[in-house]
């Protein structure tokens, strides 16, 4: 029997500065099986001190208009979920501009974890990937801490109206400040916003010390300039 996860059933009954991240998820009884994510020539692993951490979130209505024909993007596009932002993954940063990745050999993800985790980051080979990637690179974490971990930092997040910012002009320093509305203690110089070629919504990368308390971004961390225009796709609504 599938787990109904109905985190914001009703969106007018909630007040949208405390909508969840999933409207609407049903876990599936049969997950799919990733494949090996490895270091490649392109993505060589480095071994490299922790200084701090990145929380990246995606905006997930763009992400299934950039995806709609990808097979992979069923479960969160075309399987009747619906979601806002969604978990991409907790990164260990370095000191400076490189960070650790691949730091270690992993198997496959045990399915209990991806399937704990699905309605946060609904992709089994996302989940792959960042735990390959990042997660190997956190000294003393097996995959279910690093999942608890990143899922329990995303899960207490709160949005602003993403609808009614989506209706006006918005700029990415617009955007950080509604967001650190809805957040007390998360400043806006403590996030980066990212969009698409075309300037449209992507991710929100949120910018975390070593004791994953909110820290402001280093200059290098990258995304949208603060004056940069930035639209949200709403999913056709």
């Amino acid at each position: 029997m599938m787990a109904r996860f109905a985190l914001v059933a009703l969106l007018a009954a909630t007040p949208a500065a405390v909508q969840a991240q999933a409207y609407q998820c049903a876990a599936p009884t049969s997950i799919e099986r990733p494949h090996p994510d490895l270091p490649s020539d392109s993505q060589p692993r480095r071994l490299l001190p922790i200084g701090g951490y990145t929380l990246a979130i995606t905006w997930a209505p763009q992400y299934c208009r950039d995806h709609d024909r990808d097979g992979g993007a069923r479960f969160q596009c075309a399987a009747g979920n619906r979601f806002g932002f969604t978990l991409h993954g907790l990164w260990p940063d370095g000191i400076g501009k490189d960070w650790p990745q691949y730091c270690q050999a992993t198997p496959l993800l045990p399915r209990a974890v991806i399937q704990k985790h699905i309605c946060s980051t609904p992709s089994a080979q996302l989940m792959q990937h960042e735990w390959s990637k990042h997660g190997t690179c956190m000294a003393g974490y097996k995959p279910d801490r690093y999942f608890a971990t990143s899922t329990r930092l995303y899960g207490r997040l709160r949005y602003p109206d993403m609808d009614a910012l989506s209706r006006g002009p918005l700029t990415a320093g617009g955007l950080a400040a509604a967001v650190s509305r809805s957040n007390p203690g998360l400043g806006p110089d403590m996030m980066r916003v990212t969009a698409t070629k075309q300037g449209w919504l992507d991710e929100i990368w949120i910018c975390l010390d070593k004791a994953f308390r909110y820290q402001r971004c280093p200059a290098h961390q990258g995304g949208l300039s603060a004056d940069a225009t930035v639209k949200i796709w709403r999913g056709g609504r």
